[in-house]
């Protein structure tokens, strides 16, 4: 797929991307596949695939208890419980703003790791790394924020989030539909944003703009971006994924050059149907 090439064009010391496409079959792949890059917030899908295979192994319930007063699971991994961008204090009450934060994800680690018995980076390990064989992949710190991988180990989660083997097809279903409509927020690097939608643990496209997928995205089109200069979306129209990592943080360079680069693979996959 000659659109990904363009990655050879920013600027960036290192970067590798690949699309997959719905029947899991790979449409292209460029760069060091293999190489292991931090993903930042590309983290949060992974840790959010994580707690909907603890919901289904019956270890948690989503809408029990969890964080701040008022707040539950769900809240949790909507970005709904009201915590603080990077600190464990409550700006809100539950479920009535939409506000991004990474200390959400670390409250909903702990719960599944008192839940489990299991340290948190194990058991993402134990229930999805090693079932998709992602064998690069490793969390080194914070649910947010602290995983590694590379582009061959993504493909296989963006594949996995097509046509789900770990996790019932409602359930994903429901992870990547909107959870608490209607509510405002700021999509970080790219201002606020009325609505401002996400699923759980997943940014769902919608209407929203600026934005980091392409002009040609479908508003189904749901993932991640990450401030390691990263990115995973997967667009439900489009029959297909695309996971970018790079070894420069986010910045003007990426709001450039990301939603082009998205287009062109989404006429390249056009243009092959």
């Amino acid at each position: 797929m000659d659109s990904l090439r363009i990655v050879d064009t920013w600027p960036v010391p290192t970067a590798a991307a690949a699309v997959v496409r719905a029947d899991g079959t790979l449409a292209g792949a460029h760069g060091p596949v293999e190489h292991r890059f931090a993903l930042a917030s590309v983290t949060k899908p992974l840790a959010a695939y994580a707690a909907l295979v603890a919901y289904e192994e019956g270890a948690i319930e989503l809408d029990e208890p969890a964080g701040p007063e008022g707040s539950t699971v769900r809240h949790l991994l909507a970005h709904t419980s009201g915590l603080a961008f990077d600190e464990h204090r409550a700006m809100a009450p539950a479920g009535e703003r939409r506000l991004y934060s990474n200390a959400g994800f670390e409250v909903l680690g702990d719960h599944i790791t008192k839940a489990t018995g299991i340290a948190f980076a194990e058991y993402l390990h134990q229930a999805v790394l090693e079932p998709l064989g992602m064998t690069s992949t490793t969390l080194e710190g914070s649910p947010a924020k602290d995983g590694v991988s590379t582009v061959a180990d993504l493909v296989r989660f963006a594949a996995e989030l097509q046509a789900p083997r770990l996790l019932d097809v409602r359930t994903v279903a429901e992870a990547t539909a909107v959870v608490h409509p209607g509510l405002k927020g700021v999509l970080p690097g790219y201002g606020h944003q009325s609505p401002n939608d996400w699923g759980l643990g997943l940014e769902i496209r919608d209407g929203k703009s600026p934005h980091w997928t392409g002009a040609g995205s479908s508003p189904r089109t749901f993932g991640h971006f990450g401030q390691a200069g990263t990115f995973l979306w997967v667009d439900p129209d489009a029959r297909a994924a695309c996971v970018a990592l790079t070894d420069r943080p986010f910045g003007p360079w990426a709001v450039q050059a990301w939603p082009p680069f998205t287009d062109g693979v989404l006429a390249a996959l056009a243009g092959r149907r």
